[in-house]
């Protein structure tokens, strides 16, 4: 059973500056992620990044829609990742919020 979970991640950057720092960054948030991201796909269509990846062995899909304002990010996580999903959802928008910060 797949458990889907949504973040909200406000920014005062515009669309353009976030996506270039989701972009440069994707990865350190991956990181962030227990047992880390592998075999990562991503693809930007407009403002909309949609991802894949490999985590604990098992398969996680989501995308990152960037707004002039927050970067909304949805991820659906299955079997065992779904009773870690507060902790994943914590370390997500903890350091999506690092990356995003206005420096």
């Amino acid at each position: 059973m797949s458990k889907p979970v949504t973040i909200n991640i406000p920014h005062e950057l515009g669309v353009a500056e976030a996506k270039r720092r989701i972009e440069n960054g994707f990865e350190q948030l991956g990181a962030q992620i227990p047992g880390g991201l592998a075999n990562v796909t991503k693809a930007w269509r407009d403002d909309v990044l949609d991802f894949s990846a490999l985590v604990m062995g098992q398969n996680i899909t989501g995308k990152l829609n960037v707004a002039a304002n927050v970067v909304i990010v949805e991820i659906v996580l299955p079997g065992l990742l779904g009773m870690i999903a507060g902790k994943i959802t914590g370390q997500v928008q903890k350091q999506g919020t690092l990356l995003l910060e206005k420096k």
